[in-house]
């Protein structure tokens, strides 16, 4: 009885690097394609995963339990007007920790000095405000100190985080000092930046006295800050607008900023889903790639094939020789993809300040994905090499 014949791994191995070896330069282009796809995957998957995890933490610091009250629009469409009293009435409320009014000054501007043309004020604002403001939107002073009830009646501002920085001011002291509506204001403070109230971060901030006798303050504000207890926000939420304006609540806007975190997520979820499809496309290029290579390689190597045939291999043992080249390819370029892709999600999360999160299904799907390409791949060019006729084959030579 005659010996069945065998291969064992370790001369699958030699057999299967044949042709990687041969051919170093045409087996590292080869790869190259799965290697961009699957370092697509890995670096988008990383990237989202790294950036919701620094966007969820930063929701949790800030508290999802601040309101604001607006002023809306009228039936006519003119912008409506809320009530001297909105922020007593809502002090009341249970729940309602802290409340802040704020008024936009419609008429001046904010300028670093006189010199600077009338209408140019860098999209800055003069906003009227109190000392609740600071502990209502749990901010924090960056440089000097806030308003309080003696310097609210004074020409002093504090400014926002971006309004200092498009003025060009650095530094606070009794030299510097800011021109709101023709009057000079010194100022005292400049804040730290306050994600969930962009709006006063480009602002200059000055008391309710000194704007009402020199900015032209009515006494009606445009915005209320209210903070209030975390297992109440819905509930005072829905009694804000009635509370505020009793006679027509239409016309005051509630929002939770919030909210305007949390869509981010979803709009990075939308974009990571779509380059993971471009990251698909790629990594199909990349084994269709690595099927053309595969099949051009046993055409080159007829002869070769036909040999082995000729000394006793079995059709198998040349299939298994092909589909283990083709696997190896894929191997070694979906481990540079990771590697790439892991290094790209690096880089990126420590220039964001980010904790660098890469998911464990990123890490091991895409090289599962990468020698499933292979496998399919190496498929029909082992086949073809396992039928070729030794006779054929050897015409090669």
């Amino acid at each position: 009885m005659s010996e069945v014949s065998r291969m064992r791994g370790a001369d699958l191995l030699a057999a299967g690097t044949l042709g990687l070896r041969s051919r170093p330069l045409r087996a590292v282009l080869s790869a190259l394609g799965i290697a961009i796809g699957v370092a697509s995957i890995v670096a988008v998957l990383g990237v989202t995963r790294s950036s919701q995890a620094a966007l969820l933490e930063q929701i949790d610091r800030l508290g999802t339990n601040l309101l604001t009250v607006a002023n809306g629009r009228e039936m006519g469409g003119a912008e409506a007007t809320l009530p001297a009293d909105a922020g007593r009435m809502i002090r009341r409320l249970p729940g309602v920790d802290h409340v802040a009014p704020t008024t936009r000054l419609n008429g001046p501007g904010v300028y670093r000095n006189d010199m600077i043309p009338v209408g140019q004020t860098g999209g800055l604002d003069v906003r009227a405000c109190d000392a609740a403001l600071l502990p209502t939107l749990d901010g924090r002073v960056a440089k000097g100190r806030f308003l309080d009830a003696a310097s609210a009646a004074y020409p002093v501002a504090v400014l926002g985080h971006e309004a200092a920085r498009v003025l060009g001011i650095t530094r606070v002291d009794a030299t510097t000092r800011v021109r709101l509506g023709g009057h000079w204001f010194a100022v005292t403070g400049v804040l730290e930046p306050l994600t969930l109230a962009p709006e006063i971060d480009r602002a200059a901030l000055v008391g309710f006295p000194v704007a009402e006798r020199l900015l032209g303050y009515d006494g009606y504000p445009s915005r209320l800050y209210v903070r209030t207890a975390q297992d109440r926000v819905e509930a005072v939420a829905g009694l804000l607008a009635p509370t505020t304006n009793p006679a027509f609540p239409e016309r005051v806007d509630v929002s939770r900023p919030s909210d305007a975190l949390t869509v981010r997520l979803s709009v990075a979820e939308a974009g990571a889903a779509l380059f993971l499809g471009l990251g698909a496309i790629a990594l199909l290029v990349g084994g269709i790639g690595v099927g053309n290579i595969m099949v051009i390689s046993v055409l080159e190597r007829r002869g070769e094939i036909g040999l082995r045939r000729a000394l006793g291999a079995a059709r198998r043992h040349v299939a298994a020789q092909f589909l283990a080249e083709s696997f190896l390819l894929s191997a070694l370029g979906g481990a540079a993809g990771v590697l790439a892709g892991s290094l790209v999600t690096a880089g990126v999360a420590r220039q964001r300040g980010w904790a660098v999160l890469i998911p464990p299904e990123a890490l091991w799907g895409g090289l599962g994905v990468a020698l499933a390409a292979g496998a399919l791949a190496g498929l029909y060019p082992a086949l073809r090499a396992a039928h070729l006729q030794p006779t054929e084959a050897l015409r090669s030579l």
